[in-house]
């Protein structure tokens, strides 16, 4: 039987994907991400290869879980966030676009864009368990809000509002990853643009 680190299964458990994580930061930091296999991530995580497979069945699994991991103290920022019902809801807007792309300057959230990832990743983190979810219906309720205010334009249909914006920031996202030196601007650009599209028009 394995050695259990730490004062309990789960704190082992944490702790070995603690471990998964850093060493695919490692390997993105040395090859590219289609060449990473199991074998490279059991090897560099210091686990026998049988024993990676408890926790993910193949690569795309796994990279499912760590972003997930990776993306769920973003979403309880963006929670706390969202809460501060007394602040306006512009102010909030910003906050959270800060709160996404700061995430996204991880390289295992990065993963998310990646060839051969992000079918996987796209595809279920949008159901209701999800923290991507979560995140999501955070972001309509600030919406809803501001609308409610007066803050912000009556935009219709809220849900689709936010996954257009969503797209906008993905591509800042993907920017940032591509040029980590853009974050401050990026995040500035993109906080303009959101807050510009939401914002009411001169009656």
């Amino acid at each position: 039987m394995p050695r259990i680190r730490g004062a309990s299964i789960e704190e082992h458990h944490e702790m070995v994907w603690a471990d998964l994580a850093e060493a695919m930061r490692q390997l993105l930091l040395e090859r590219d991400y289609e060449s990473i296999n199991m074998g490279h991530i059991a090897a560099r995580a210091g686990l026998a290869r049988n024993t990676l497979y408890n926790y993910a069945r193949d690569k795309s699994a796994l990279v499912l879980a760590l972003t997930e991991r990776a993306g769920r103290p973003m979403v309880d920022r963006v929670s706390v966030i969202a809460a501060r019902s007394a602040d306006p809801a512009v102010e909030r807007m910003g906050e959270i676009i800060e709160a996404v792309l700061e995430a996204f300057r991880d390289q295992i959230m990065q993963l998310m864009f990646r060839p051969g990832s992000a079918q996987v990743v796209a595809g279920e983190p949008k159901g209701p368990d999800s923290p991507f979810h979560s995140l999501v219906v955070e972001v309509e309720n600030v919406v809803r809000d501001g609308i409610a205010r007066g803050e912000f334009r009556d935009v219709g249909d809220v849900q689709l509002a936010v996954e257009l914006l969503s797209g906008a920031i993905r591509a800042c996202a993907e920017r940032i990853s591509r040029d980590p030196a853009a974050f401050a601007a990026t995040v500035r650009a993109a906080q303009e643009m959101v807050l510009v599209s939401l914002a009411r028009r001169p009656d």
